[in-house]
């Protein structure tokens, strides 16, 4: 289990990059307290085992014209397993779908979707993924708004199980 290699200062370091994945590294050691070049070895260790999956910019969709976020509930006709890879492989294709998740229950998918506007969201709904193979049924959910964002995981639990 990856988590019982992490100390106290993996975690904060984790946390600090979770928050902001641009601080330098001079500035990470000073927030957890060691000097820098132990601080920029354990970054890399916690890159090359895995912890760290990557680094991105979180950009403004809203601001770069994509005003429209639908959650769009897909059931198969079909759950076997190729049958889920091979609509999972389809979704990936598709840049309008920005989260995937199979789950347990009466739907077998949640797609995260953006478009510009409905019309374009519309078409994609009636000529890619309704007519996609496999799919029985979509039902879509319009986001009115957003307000809880918080990518990654609460690793402050994880330090609180850590303290002494």
């Amino acid at each position: 289990m990856k988590r019982a290699k992490l100390d106290d200062i993996d975690l904060q370091i984790l946390n600090e990059l979770q928050e902001n994945g641009r601080i330098t590294n001079v500035e990470l050691a000073k927030r957890v307290g060691i000097s820098p070049p132990p601080c920029l070895r354990r970054v890399r260790a916690l890159e090359k085992a895995g912890y760290i999956a990557g680094y991105h910019a979180e950009l403004d969709g809203p601001g770069l014209g994509f005003d429209v976020t639908v959650f769009a509930m897909v059931g198969l006709h079909s759950q076997a397993e190729a049958d889920l890879q091979a609509f999972e492989q389809l979704v990936g294709a598709w840049p309008q779908v920005r989260e995937c998740h199979m789950l347990n229950g009466e739907i077998d998918f949640i797609l995260k979707c953006v478009a510009p506007d409905l019309a374009s969201f519309q078409s994609f709904l009636t000529e890619k993924l309704t007519p996609a193979p496999n799919v029985a049924s979509v039902r879509t959910s319009l986001t009115i708004r957003r307000s809880k964002h918080a990518p990654g995981v609460p690793l402050d639990e994880l330090m609180d199980d850590a303290a002494p």
